[in-house]
């Protein structure tokens, strides 16, 4: 990949939008989408789209739409590639870190990838007078497509192309070729993780055809609950830690008896310094702020106080 310097505006050449780059990352969330429109509308499209030398868009697709739908010009930037499967790449290794894609997304990108990096093996293959042969890594409970030696080992290779781990792209491929909807479903939605998604997978293919379907969904119906009631005591232990924290604020704090000679003891026997003595003065009167704040929130909460208000 180069940048060939060329910068075009959209007044002189329109580009061109391939459905398999358009399509290759999640779409932006309504409220991302929302973002990017508003910015563009203030401030104009100050980042240009990249094109291939066929003018192919390559990243930049929502700013392009976008201008586009309102009448506004926008630069495209020319990028060399080698082939379409180096420009996706290209464009996953540059999104990626913006979009903070979970490792879900990113195997379900490698798939998209899957068929670009099986072009590029057999034609390195056949060049060097070998027959192609894809081989992926199976895992216990799913049987390997293919029972030949490997010349390529296909699972290694998306994992590289997307940063995953070569288990969790298998797994991603396993549960792509072999899970029930609901299972996909959930994982789409982050109410599962690649590994139990993997696991009610091999659960369910153990029972018959006409019963996967119905087990997958109570399965993934019983890992959702299991969540709810972690994120509860999670938040139940969230609560307490606070509570405690409070209690022994005020139980340390009435420990205190603030007379001059009290305080004169402290800083004798501490061999306080003048500096530290500003900075124990600022911290005093920066928790009577935070004592203060707390009295006024608790008189809201007595019969008559503002929070019964209405």
């Amino acid at each position: 990949m180069r940048n060939t310097g060329t910068i075009y505006s959209s007044t002189e050449r329109s580009p061109t939008v391939l459905p398999e780059m358009a399509e290759l990352l999640p779409p932006l969330t309504g409220e991302q989408l929302a973002a990017l429109e508003a910015d563009i509308l203030k401030n104009g499209c100050y980042s240009p789209v990249i094109v291939n030398e066929e003018m192919v868009i390559i990243d930049g697709h929502n700013r392009q739409r976008l201008c586009e739908q309102h009448g506004l010009p926008y630069q495209m930037a020319v990028f060399s590639f080698a082939d379409l499967l180096e420009a996706k790449q290209w464009a996953l290794d540059t999104q990626k870190g913006r979009r903070n894609l979970d490792k879900w997304e990113l195997g379900k990108i490698a798939l998209r990838l899957k068929p670009d990096i099986e072009a590029r093996a057999k034609e390195n293959m056949s060049l060097g007078g070998q027959a192609y042969r894809p081989s992926d890594i199976g895992e216990e409970g799913f049987a390997n497509s293919q029972n030949l030696p490997p010349s390529i080992n296909t699972t290694k290779e998306l994992a590289g192309a997307v940063g995953i781990g070569q288990q969790t792209m298998s797994r991603v491929i396993q549960i792509d070729e072999h899970a029930p909807p609901a299972v996909k479903e959930a994982l789409d939605s982050g109410d599962l993780s690649i590994n139990q998604g993997y696991n009610i997978t091999r659960q369910v293919q153990e029972l018959p055809e006409e019963q996967r379907d119905e087990a997958a969904a109570q399965a993934v119906e019983l890992e959702k609950a299991k969540k709810e009631i972690k994120a509860l005591d999670a938040e139940a232990n969230r609560r307490g830690k606070i509570a405690g924290l409070f209690c022994k604020a005020f139980e340390k704090a009435v420990l205190l008896t603030p007379t001059e000679e009290n305080v004169r003891i402290w800083t004798e026997c501490t061999r306080m310094r003048p500096d530290e003595i500003e900075n124990n003065i600022k911290e005093a009167r920066e928790l009577a702020e935070v004592f203060t704040a707390i009295a006024g929130i608790l008189e809201t909460m007595l019969p008559g106080g503002d929070s019964d208000a209405g």
